[in-house]
């Protein structure tokens, strides 16, 4: 998403009712690269080509997250 894009009005008053969390949730849902090999976690998973658990594992650990997004 483009930088002038956070900045309107709306999108700064929404980011201003935010937790951190939420924060981060808007920052990642953004972010190309997150986007990008979160695509590719659930194609590898999906061929069934490696452990999905520790797949999983290492993504939470490559952006830091206290959740595993494919578990869902």
């Amino acid at each position: 998403m483009p930088t002038p894009f956070w900045r309107s009005p709306e999108i700064r008053d929404h980011i201003s009712t935010l937790d951190r969390s939420g924060f981060a949730v808007e920052f990642l849902r953004r972010n190309a690269a997150y986007r990008r090999d979160y695509a590719r976690l659930q194609r590898r998973i999906a061929r069934r080509r490696v452990d999905a658990a520790a797949e999983c594992a290492a993504f939470v650990h490559r952006w830091g997250l206290c959740f595993c997004p494919c578990s869902r």
